[in-house]
């Protein structure tokens, strides 16, 4: 049996060195190790609006994968970040019903995304978060926790309103895509203004 390490979702933010993607820290919930993986626009925005609570229009693909499982009485367990080949991370959902217990193959970010759906715990063996973790002092947690969270967890809509100002023109222009997506219309005409203040 591998040894598990317990990871939380700390942030997710826009990543400048490849277009359209994003970059999700995972951190050790027991220690100060943080796991950066890059993941895609869609499973970046299946995360987010889960961990704010955004309840879209219509379902996402993570949002039935939820009601088909409910549905079928079987639920998730835990995943787990269990292997890491030529910079690529792999992942295992596991699930259980009353009858059977089952691994599936998933990709890290849609992985995580059905977790925070099920409130599932995330795991990552301690093999992959040697290889590709981050180790941070002591020193460097107190400093990151001096600063305000970035986490998108600890900022509500409404804390996310006010700062607009404080977003970078791509951030601001990717959350427009994101309200307009999400026909939240109220949001992108605040994005669309502070843009306009901008130019």
């Amino acid at each position: 049996m591998k040894k598990l390490v317990e990871l939380e979702i700390l942030g997710l933010s826009s990543n400048h060195s490849q277009s359209g993607s994003f970059t999700l820290v995972m951190g050790e919930v027991e220690g100060l190790r943080r796991l950066p993986i890059v993941i895609g626009m869609f499973e970046a925005q299946a995360i987010a609006i889960e961990i704010e609570k955004i309840i879209p229009n219509r379902p996402m693909t993570h949002d039935l994968f939820k009601s088909f499982s409910d549905s079928f009485q079987f639920e998730i367990e835990k995943i787990v970040i269990s292997e890491m080949k030529e910079g690529v991370f792999y992942a295992k959902i596991h699930s259980k019903s009353e009858s059977a217990m089952v691994e599936i193959d998933s990709r890290p970010s849609d992985a995580i995304a059905i977790a925070v759906r099920f409130g599932a715990a995330i795991f990552c063996s301690e093999k992959v978060l040697s290889e590709a973790g981050i180790e941070f002092s002591e020193e460097d947690k107190k400093e990151e926790d001096k600063k305000p969270s970035k986490s998108v967890a600890s900022k509500g809509a409404a804390s996310k309103e006010n700062s607009l100002k404080d977003f970078s023109l791509d951030k601001l222009n990717t959350l427009l895509d994101k309200a307009i997506l999400d026909e939240d219309y109220e949001k992108a005409a605040r994005i669309r203004d502070e843009l306009n203040k901008r130019n």
